[in-house]
């Protein structure tokens, strides 16, 4: 299949998430299935092989028995998880006395057997997702002392879910792996995600070899600040005062109103904030009476307690006699007097 192809770096025969992922694989299902499912932990698409009897479940690659795959690539890589059950899986290689060798590698076996045509090996695989890497190159060579030629045929049998099979040149790492071929978990995603999203505390972050102080320098105030805050305060007075009556209301409001005008006396009297040609000017302020009707009551009282006045100081009035001329001004009487006694001389 594959020995026309350019061979160099990375070369997959199955890939769970593709279109198609059995297009170039055989299936034999008995008492079992073969299937695409979810996985929860990678949160992907799998293939899943499950059996009562790990002989009689299986795909192979390629789907023709009488075809080969012709890869030479030394290393294949499978991306398995563990199912905590029975698994084997089988790779036939060609060798340079044109031999074809078959390795079986199961994890229900102790112990290694090598036989002329067939050798089987044991294999640990640790919980959830494992990578499994084989140097099919090295095996050949060191168990029949013979040179790695190309693989024929790879066999995947049940119990396993198989997330990517593929060869390489050589063993890559991860830094230099495309993307496509790597696993990535869930957890290692929300382990990055807190790392770069992590707030850093203010004894974290150091500059010029000296921490940042916890809270900053106290903030002093002039004289405008303190009438700004003034304002602010009585503008919070009147608001929390709002709900016990329109009268309060009323009251605040006038002492709000000169409050903001002493505030503005202030200012005006301040000779360093005027220009040199402006004098400050003598402003009088006087408050308005609260109520008409108690300003005229007290016109009243007072009109009434002069009148009192008047009348307990005043003496005796003084007769026709008594009456003197002051600056040369005479009163109607004394004319109308002198009047009547010309006309009757």
């Amino acid at each position: 299949m594959f020995r026309n192809t350019y061979q160099n770096g990375f070369l997959s025969i199955l890939y769970s998430c593709g279109s198609s992922p059995l297009a170039i694989w055989g299936m034999q299902v008995k008492n079992g299935y073969i299937k695409r499912v979810t996985d929860q932990e990678v949160r992907s698409l799998v293939l899943e092989i499950a059996g009562t009897n790990v002989t009689t479940t299986f795909i192979t690659c390629p789907k023709d028995l009488k075809k080969v795959l012709g890869i030479k690539l030394p290393f294949v890589i499978m991306i398995i998880k563990n199912m905590k059950k029975y698994f084997t899986f089988e790779i036939t290689i060609l060798d340079d006395k044109d031999m074809h060798r078959r390795f079986r590698i199961s994890n229900f076996q102790s112990t290694t057997r090598v036989k002329p045509f067939c050798t089987t090996m044991p294999i640990g695989l640790s919980g959830g997702w494992n990578q499994i890497q084989l140097n099919i190159a090295d095996f050949t060579r060191r168990v029949y002392g013979t040179n790695y030629v190309e693989t024929t045929r790879v066999q995947i049998h049940a119990n396993c879910r198989i997330r990517r099979i593929y060869f390489a040149d050589r063993l890559y790492p991860e830094d230099e792996m495309p993307v496509e071929f790597k696993l990535f978990l869930p957890r290692e995603r929300k382990s990055n995600r807190e790392a770069k999203g992590r707030v850093i505390s203010k004894g974290e972050i150091k500059g010029d070899g000296d921490q940042l102080p916890d809270e900053p320098p106290q903030f002093l105030a002039g004289e405008d600040a303190v009438a700004e805050t003034g304002k602010s305060k009585e503008r919070l007075t009147l608001q929390e005062e709002f709900a016990v009556g329109p009268g309060v209301l009323m009251t605040r409001q006038k002492s709000d109103t000169a409050s903001r005008k002493s505030v503005s006396l202030g200012k005006l009297k301040n000779e360093s904030q005027l220009p040199e040609n402006i004098e400050p000017a003598d402003v009088t302020i006087k408050e308005a009476p609260e109520d008409e009707a108690e300003e005229e009551s007290n016109a009243n009282i007072a009109a009434d307690n002069l009148g009192k006045d008047d009348m307990t100081d005043k003496g005796p009035e003084p007769s026709e006699t008594d009456v003197t001329e002051d600056d040369g001004t005479r009163t109607e009487t004394e004319e109308i007097v002198e009047l009547a006694e010309n006309n009757g001389g």
